[in-house]
């Protein structure tokens, strides 16, 4: 099946999409800072660069889009119909960085809290920020 986009239009959207500072990553950051919780974002000497890091806690959340980091079983995750090979080897390769990141956390005594960008959407972001404060207090 072809894409519905022109070559240069596809080009265009993906080059837009942020690795860094996401609409869901904002999100969680700010709910953290207004319940008194001070972090860090992006360390890049700790395994897979976690988007937020809580010392004190000795604590990393990752916030994953459920497209870039194959997120089972969820609506978001659509294997694209075009380059399909390439696109579930580069899904594939997040999800084994991922999965080393934090085996490699969790044997540093690092706490590693994964947060799926699905689950910060209207009908759950409640319960999902309540659940995040309960896990670090």
């Amino acid at each position: 099946m072809a894409d519905v986009h022109s070559k240069e239009t596809r080009s265009y959207n993906m080059s837009k999409i942020k690795g860094k500072d996401t609409k869901p990553e904002l999100l969680v950051r700010k709910f953290l800072h207004k319940n008194g919780f001070r972090y860090r974002i992006h360390v890049k000497d700790l395994p897979g660069k976690p988007d937020i890091v809580l010392p004190k806690y000795k604590t990393v959340i990752f916030v994953h889009g459920c497209f870039w980091h194959g997120h089972e079983g969820c609506k978001y995750y659509v294997v694209p119909k075009t380059r399909t090979d390439w696109w579930l080897n580069k899904i594939n390769g997040n999800i084994t960085k991922d999965l080393n990141a934090r085996q490699s956390l969790t044997e540093g005594g690092w706490k590693v809290i994964e947060i799926w960008e699905c689950d910060l959407k209207k009908a759950k972001i409640e319960s999902t920020l309540s659940n995040l404060l309960s896990l670090l207090v």
